[in-house]
């Protein structure tokens, strides 16, 4: 086995659904604990998919050709300034593959999306970890971390676990501390539930030769998370070295027809934010009137300290038939994050709540 790889703590992404049920033997479970977009995909997308069906048999394009051209117009960018990855995380793990050398360093928050460090790892890469700062990426600090070694620099943002944000005039201060010699990696997986106006354009960087890449997927607010489809925005001559290491056919047919079929339905993303929106309004309200405290958030899940131990917490929520996670793998002991989910599911959420914590 490889050294580095021997440094790597596999991704957890929690049981499912159906381990849940059958473990426990409930019938019925509420799983809010994924970021995954309870009203699923739009009806465009289920109509491409079964449209596409009977041609599974077919390599898909490599290119995702379809799809980049309808990211491009949507996005007003040149199609080559595009790369489409199996999610986003495709995307993260091939800036890795590309762009860092053994013994040269990535900067990122703590506590991090999963994939930084299992990025930095399998690279060999050191890891310049930088804690939040009240929740929230601390990009002063996460400067000082950059030298003549760092590659990339990620910022969440949102910040996956958090749901804080960095403000546009928080970058535009980081933006001039950053030398040309590393990528700054904008991870934008939530950006559609923003709804703060200080949010920075991510893209307005790429048009203006910033160094940087933006990520985002068809995950969250499109409902796609089980078909496997993100992308990134950079520098045309970042996108082609990305492309040397892409894997053929990495991203399937059906994932394709799905997400070039979402981008012309109006009112899938407006309908998904609506949702979260009302959603948080309500899980606002109750969490106050139960006196725990959360953090405001701009994505569509939101941390909450129950005042106890988050893995008890966890254990008799999911025994309630309610999956969320436990905040003690973010280095938060007393915190969960949960998922915003319909208004049946969040009253579910509440209700399980105060029935573990009598109040």
């Amino acid at each position: 086995m490889r050294e580095t790889i021997k440094r790597i703590v596999p991704y957890s992404p929690g049981k499912s659904s159906a381990e849940v049920m059958r473990e426990l033997g409930l019938e019925r479970v509420t799983k809010l604990a994924s970021n995954e977009n309870p009203l699923g995909p739009s009806p465009l997308a289920i109509e491409a998919i079964c449209g596409a069906a009977g041609q599974a048999w077919v390599y898909p394009d490599p290119d995702c050709r379809d799809l980049t051209a309808a990211l491009a117009e949507r996005l007003e960018v040149p199609a080559e300034t595009i790369i489409v990855g199996r999610g986003s995380d495709e995307v993260i793990h091939m800036l890795g593959l590309a762009l860092v050398n053994e013994g040269e360093n990535i900067v990122f928050a703590t506590p991090p999306f999963a994939m930084y460090p299992i990025t930095a790892r399998l690279m060999g890469a050191e890891e310049r970890t930088v804690p939040h700062r009240n929740f929230r990426h601390d990009l002063d600090a996460m400067a000082e971390q950059v030298d003549e070694k760092t590659k990339l620099v990620f910022i969440s943002n949102p910040y996956n676990p958090l749901g804080t944000i960095v403000t546009a005039d928080e970058v535009e201060r980081f933006l001039d501390r950053i030398p040309d010699t590393c990528v700054i990696v904008f991870d934008e997986a939530y950006f559609e539930y923003v709804v703060d106006p200080d949010y920075p354009d991510a893209l307005g960087y790429v048009r203006d030769d910033v160094r940087c890449m933006v990520l985002r997927t068809f995950s969250k607010a499109w409902g796609l998370a089980g078909l496997r489809v993100g992308y990134g925005i950079g520098p045309a001559d970042i996108v082609n070295v990305l492309k040397q290491v892409r894997e053929p056919f990495n991203v399937d047919l059906l994932a394709q027809v799905a997400a070039v079929a979402s981008l012309r339905d109006p009112d899938q993303v407006p309908r998904s934010v609506r949702c979260v929106r009302e959603g948080l309004e309500y899980l606002y309200a109750q969490l106050d009137e139960m006196g725990l405290t959360y953090v405001p958030t701009q994505a569509n899940f939101v941390m909450v300290d129950v005042g106890i131990d988050s893995v008890e917490c966890f254990d008799a929520l999911m025994r309630l038939g309610v999956t969320v996670r436990t905040g003690e793998i973010f280095g938060l002991p007393s915190w969960l994050r949960v998922t915003v989910g319909t208004p049946e599911q969040n009253e579910t959420f509440i209700a399980a709540l105060r029935n573990v914590l009598k109040c």
